[in-house]
């Protein structure tokens, strides 16, 4: 008996070892507790709505006005499980990790390595302030030239596969893995994205209002 079990555990754990990690939801179906909002929009405009919202056990992000939500503590050799969807029209927005100084970039932007949910491009890394590292650089970075963290700069680099999004309407699954200097995401099972000799190893996690609206039903830590 206490052979079987074992096994069993052995096979649970290489089918999913998430299973059986110590987890942290970051956020608590109730409220914004251990977040705050970095909006510049707001701050010109107090009468603006607020971009970043709770409703019925969901973290909405109304897309607009733009800025950033953040947590307030800082994470390091994790990883986060996303559950998230385009309720309405498909568009943008992104995960934000290792993120420090505030609106370093459009001065929207807090200095990061941001992991892109826009439609049809999940997956893809955009280099804010902070640079990262991936196989086929220029073919997937554009001329070496050009690479760059500021604005003009050739600050994406593409993910590694297409279709790994779910149709219109349905839920994402988003695996996020930060370990020492390097980055994993996996969309709905599919490795996406692999960099390695990232600039920062720690920081926040913000996610975005760009532009379309965004429903998370979960943001789990392992």
């Amino acid at each position: 008996m206490m052979t079987r079990s074992i096994l069993l555990f052995c096979f649970l754990f290489l089918l999913n070892p998430l299973l059986f990690a110590q987890s942290t939801s970051l956020f608590n179906g109730k409220d914004l507790e251990g977040w705050y909002m970095d909006v510049p929009d707001l701050e010109k405009d107090s009468s603006l709505r607020i971009p970043f919202i709770v409703r019925e056990g969901m973290l909405v992000s109304l897309g607009t006005p733009q800025g950033h939500l953040i947590t307030e503590k800082e994470f390091e050799n994790y990883r986060l499980e996303v559950e998230y969807r385009f309720p309405g029209k498909p568009g943008n927005c992104g995960v934000l990790v290792h993120a420090s100084a505030p609106r370093i970039l459009y001065n929207m932007f807090p200095k990061s390595i941001e992991v892109q949910m826009m439609h049809e491009n999940a997956g893809d890394f955009w280099c804010i302030g902070e640079d990262i590292q991936v196989p086929d650089m220029e073919e997937r970075r554009g001329p070496k030239d050009n690479w760059g963290v500021i604005e003009g700069k050739g600050r994406r680099i593409i993910n590694l596969t297409d279709n790994s999004e779910n149709p219109k309407g349905e839920w994402n699954h988003m695996l996020i893995e930060c370990k020492d200097n390097t980055i994993k995401v996996w969309v709905n099972g599919d490795l996406v994205n692999h960099g390695f000799g990232a600039t920062a190893t720690k920081g926040k996690i913000a996610i975005q209002a760009e532009g379309a609206e965004v429903e998370f039903r979960k943001l789990v830590l392992y």
